[in-house]
């Protein structure tokens, strides 16, 4: 499978189910090119799956592929360490790999049914940018016949709350879209805040969409809740301290990095929301306090 081939396997996982997260279809895309890989000795396997990962990374320069990829080799890869003969070995990985991909693929409904409870009747709740995830808990709790109603940030420059706002409507639920600079203006009619995240740091803060840092500073002020929905997959080993601690290749997007020489003059896509603004995290592996995030980086990683 060469690198054309897996682009472009990526691409159509993505075109063809639009709801996929782009970590789970580098995942799957990943999984292919295992099972398609002629290598001939387990370290040539591992480094054909690391410039693969490197090959996505550059076509999708989300923190959600990087950290994806990584655990999935992390997942696999104890395999090498346990069988010596390649054949049983790479069909152990197809194994793995197939159980880590069924693993995540419920961790939105697994997040969904934890946070949704925090969402009371007659609730009005913020989010910012478009999230599959936030969207998966309104969903849970219009299910459950809670009645509440929406503001959603516009999230320039790609507008992608208008898209949010879409999607929420098609649940029947009232929803409101606001201009990013007006957060703090709504911020005193809301109950709470649920963002998503692009990816879920060591020290338990977040990269999402830019935008998020300065809601959370707004919900802080105004001393309300601030809850992150993500799946575990979107765990990342970076410690930033700030905004410029955060790697280049997850502030733009693949091709602006491609084609721009200099990169001081083009916006982040996204921004560091520090632990401290955080209220609680809630994922597949239970909900957590930012302080928790980096007892379970070390589990999923170990």
């Amino acid at each position: 499978m060469n690198e054309e081939e897996l682009v472009e396997y990526f691409r159509a996982q993505m075109r063809t189910d639009p709801d996929m997260a782009s970590a789970v279809a580098a995942i799957r895309t990943l999984l292919e090119f295992l099972k398609r890989d002629k290598g001939e000795t387990i370290l040539g396997l591992r480094e054909s799956l690391t410039s693969a990962t490197d090959c996505l990374t550059g076509v999708d320069s989300s923190v959600a592929v990087s950290s994806g990829g990584e655990l999935f080799l992390r997942f696999i890869s104890l395999t090498s360490l346990e069988h010596e003969d390649l054949s049983r070995c790479k069909k152990v990985m197809e194994e793995r790999g197939e159980l880590f991909l069924e693993k995540i693929s419920m961790s939105r409904t697994k997040v969904a049914k934890l946070c949704h409870t925090f969402i009371k009747d007659g609730a009005k709740i913020l989010t910012h940018s478009y999230s599959r995830v936030v969207l998966r808990v309104l969903e849970k709790a219009a299910a459950e016949k809670k009645r509440f109603s929406v503001y959603v940030t516009e999230s320039q420059p790609d507008s992608a709350g208008r898209q949010m706002a879409d999607a929420v409507r098609n649940l029947k639920v009232p929803v409101i879209v606001v201009l990013d600079a007006a957060v703090g203006y709504v911020l005193e009619k809301v109950d709470l805040v649920i963002v998503g995240a692009e990816g879920v740091v060591e020290s338990g803060g977040i990269i999402n969409k830019i935008g998020t840092y300065q809601t959370a500073v707004c919900s802080k002020a105004h001393n309300k809740p601030f809850y992150v929905v993500a799946e575990s997959f979107k765990f990342v080993r970076l410690y930033p301290l700030n905004q410029q601690d955060v790697p280049d290749r997850f502030k733009y997007k693949a091709d602006t990095l491609r084609n721009k020489a200099n990169l001081s003059e083009e916006h982040p896509m996204i921004d560091y929301t520090p632990p401290s603004l955080i209220t609680l995290l809630f994922t597949d592996l239970g909900v957590l306090t930012p302080s928790a995030v980096s007892d379970e980086l070390i589990k999923l990683y170990l």
